[in-house]
Order: structure tokens, then sequence, then C-alpha cells
């Protein structure tokens, strides 16, 4: 039986090194891909299309995303149809993001599957952590929100401007806050 390979253990939740070449090698990949993305004239948009689709693990159809966008990988995103991401979006893929149909992105929205240790000597060590988020179908997530590692929000779902979001957030409801809390069924 063999040993995993970091980007297993990574995909797996367990602890593992960002620094491995293959992880290094997709990552610099991703970000050559991001640097074209992001420099493009505005009338670009088949060129940065493009490269969202070779970027992106699986996309929908009519999708906008605004430059700029960053990510570690890209290849860890799945995305359904009528995705719309507004300017300076961060999405830290180092497990897997699945965007629903009709999800809606406002402005500096962050989503983070990586986190490190709590522990301070196991985190020297360099070992790493990632969770994946789930988002649903007919979400909105309102300017600056910061979706963090493990989160699954649910169908029909807004989350409010600014809110953090440490929680699971079930179908059908609004929430805002730090933390995030649901204030409303809709």
């Amino acid at each position: 039986m063999r040993d995993k390979t970091e980007r297993e253990k990574m995909l797996d939740g367990e602890l593992y090194l960002s620094t491995d070449a293959e992880l290094t090698a997709m990552n610099i990949s991703a970000r050559q891909k991001l640097h074209y993305f992001n420099s493009f004239a505005p009338k670009e948009i088949d060129k940065q299309q493009e490269i969202v689709l070779s970027l992106f693990a699986k996309i929908g159809f009519n999708f906008t995303i605004r430059p700029p966008f960053y990510c570690d990988y890209g290849c860890h995103i799945i995305a359904g149809d009528n995705l719309y991401i507004n300017y300076d979006c961060t999405i830290l893929d180092c497990n897997m993001v699945y965007l629903g149909n009709n999800v809606l992105i406002a402005p500096k929205v962050q989503i983070y599957t990586a986190y490190h240790p709590i522990d301070p000597q196991v985190r020297l060590s360099g070992k790493e952590l990632a969770a994946p988020v789930n988002i649903g179908d007919n979400v909105w997530l309102g300017g600056g929100v910061i979706v963090c590692p493990g989160v699954t929000i649910g169908n029909n779902v807004t989350i409010g401007a600014g809110s953090i979001v440490t929680k699971d957030i079930p179908n059908n409801v609004v929430a805002v806050g730090n933390p995030c809390r649901v204030i409303k069924k809709v």
C-alpha cells in the first residue's frame, strides 16, 4: 500500500504540506492563469471565460467572474449554472468548493477551505488543514462575506454583507452578523 500524496491528504482533511512539489506546481499554474485573467482588457471576455473553463474543475452555463479574482488551485472549484462573482473575490480551494446554481457573490467575498492547526507545535511543522465548503442553489453572499472552512450554506439563502459564516446555515433563510446567524425564514 502506497503512502498518500500531500494533495490526497489535503482533500481528505488531513494534515498536509502545502510546500509539496505537486501542490506548488499546481498553485503556480493557477496563479499564472489568474495573472492573465486579471490582466485582460474588459472587452476580452471570451479570453477570460476560456481561462475560467481551464481553471475550474467544472462550471455550468452562463457565468460571469469580474476581475480581480483569486484562488489557490481552481481545480477544486465546482460551480453550477448562472454563477456571478463580483470584483475582488478570493477562494482558497485547498479542499473542494461547491457553488450551486444561481449563486451571486458580491465584491470582496472570501471563501476559505484552508486553516491551520490550533496546537502551536503542530502549526510550527508547517502542516495545514482544509475542509470543503458547500454553497447551495439560489444563494446570495453580500459584500465582504467570509465563509469559513467546512461550512455548508443551504438553498435559497441570503447572507448579509460583512457576515462571517462559521457554522452551517439551513435552507430558506436570511442570515447576518459575526458570527453569522439566522434572522428570518423566507
